[in-house]
């Protein structure tokens, strides 16, 4: 793609100003979920009776539109992402009601939507537009004291919790945890207030422990694991030794055709049998590269609303991406999150591309309005 400097036209703008070396990252990552999907997922599909191309297209065809998405998010203007953040964020909460009531039940939770023949699973969609929001709110209650913003940023982490834990779906709500106690520190909020968010958010695990019988299950086959137990989690960490450093060649893998998430949950551990450790880690490296990136560009982004949302979108894309990697090398207890572009998914594509189309957006090349200010000239008084 190439652009005169002297095109004023919107995509020229973007494309001078969006960060190349973050953009070309993201679309690696997405380039090789592609290529893992090809090679994980026509097993899983055939024990399904469906065709063997399947998950591939369907992934292919949700990749596609995800760079569309994602493009079209990161030409917006930091108050348009605001405003789209808030617009999503309503949109998805009440999905998340309508899923309490309506929506289809699996595995024992209530998570999708079941829309046009397909499957929706709107707390994808809020987490995005639940960060951004509440780095604005977190950072208005610094800057403006006389606004109850903090009470709101408070309220709406409150009701997201709360649906999410309905479902139920613990990962999530303590993927949203993290990501929101780190913005609630990095917003200058006294410390004391942060340590009762730490303290709640433990008792809350606690309650989801004994509250949640699948829940309690997990964490204690994680603490105390059966001898010659053969779960899913112990398989992905046996894909591991089976596969080495340089893997057992694509296609050789097994894991694919003994798990029935190996291509969402468990695609990692796919990589590691047929691809080996060098390639677990390469992933790895592009994954920490688009988080380090991002946050790098957040330091120098001198509105705090804004530095704030950067970081929080960077922080749940990584985190996201390390705890699912987490489970499969028996780090964490089994949690249902997938691995952003890698695994299959549509809800979650789609999802991680508004995430790092709202990234890209907040860390394009902008001016300094006030400094433009500061340096306009004056007009010369006529003598």
């Amino acid at each position: 793609m190439s652009f005169s400097r002297a095109d004023k036209s919107r995509l020229a703008q973007w494309w001078f100003t969006v960060d190349h070396v973050l953009l070309s990252a993201i679309l690696a990552i997405m380039a090789v979920g592609l290529v893992l999907s090809l090679a994980a997922s026509p097993d899983v599909a055939a024990r399904k009776g469906l065709g063997p191309y399947y998950f591939f297209e369907r992934h292919a065809l949700f990749s596609a539109a995800g760079v569309v998405l994602m493009i079209a998010v990161s030409l917006m203007h930091p108050r348009g992402v605001r405003r789209l953040a808030l617009a999503v964020f309503g949109i998805a909460l009440a999905g998340l009601v309508v899923v309490h009531f309506w929506g289809a039940e699996i595995n024992g939770a209530r998570r999708w939507l079941s829309l046009f023949g397909h499957s929706l699973q709107p707390s994808e969609f809020a987490k995005p537009g639940f960060v951004v929001v509440s780095a604005w709110l977190l950072s208005e209650a610094r800057e403006r004291p006389d606004m109850p913003a903090l009470p709101i940023a408070v309220a709406a982490f409150v009701a997201l919790a709360l649906l999410l834990i309905a479902e139920p779906d613990v990962g999530q709500t303590m993927l949203v945890t993290l990501v929101w106690s780190a913005l609630f520190f990095a917003s200058g909020q006294p410390a004391s207030r942060a340590l009762v968010i730490l303290a709640g958010a433990a008792m809350a695990f606690l309650g989801a422990y004994q509250a949640f019988a699948h829940v309690r299950f997990r964490v204690d086959r994680f603490l105390n694991p059966l001898p010659g137990a053969e779960g899913q989690v112990e398989r992905a960490m046996q894909s591991f030794i089976e596969g080495g450093f340089f893997g057992r060649g694509p296609g050789e893998g097994t894991i694919k055709t003994a798990l029935p998430d190996a291509h969402t949950d468990f695609i990692f551990a796919v990589v590691a049998e047929e691809y080996g450790m060098i390639a677990c880690l390469a992933i790895l490296g592009l994954y920490a590269f688009v988080v380090v990136r991002v946050l790098v560009k957040s330091a120098s982004e001198p509105d705090g609303a804004t530095r704030l949302a950067v970081m929080g979108l960077a922080l749940l894309f990584g985190l996201q991406a390390l705890i699912n990697m987490g489970v499969n090398v028996g780090l964490l207890p089994a949690k249902g999150m997938t691995l952003p572009f890698i695994s299959a998914g549509g809800s979650s594509i789609l999802a991680v591309s508004l995430t790092l189309g709202m990234a890209l957006a907040l860390t394009r090349r902008r001016p300094d309005a006030s400094r433009l200010a500061r340096g306009r000239a004056t007009p010369a008084r006529e003598t």
